[in-house]
């Protein structure tokens, strides 16, 4: 399910960022938290902040080919996992997924 996850976001980068640009995943952990951290930004077109407050809704889409079912199927991924899932502007240009998993050791 995991990997499910990392492609949608990823396959979303990739078409934001069209011919050029970047795309980075950063990894982190918390040890007094007890969560990992996974980080996936672009520099890419961005999302208007209308459209981030419905981006993890069912069949919202802003593609014309989407079904607007990908981010919905990734924040129940990350809820299943007992974790959370956060879009935010990735200043100055772009946007980033942050998910917050919890960790036992």
């Amino acid at each position: 399910q995991m990997k499910r996850v990392m492609i949608n976001l990823l396959d979303n980068a990739i078409e934001a960022i069209g011919a050029e640009g970047k795309v980075s995943i950063d990894l982190d952990y918390d040890k007094v938290l007890q969560m990992a951290r996974i980080q996936v930004a672009d520099n890419g077109r961005g999302i208007s902040p209308e459209n981030k407050m419905r981006l993890f809704e069912p069949y919202f889409s802003t593609k014309k080919q989407g079904t607007g079912l990908g981010l919905a199927i990734v924040n129940s991924i990350i809820t299943d996992h007992n974790g959370f899932i956060r879009v935010q502007d990735n200043k100055p240009k772009g946007v980033k997924f942050i998910i917050e998993l919890p960790v036992r050791i």
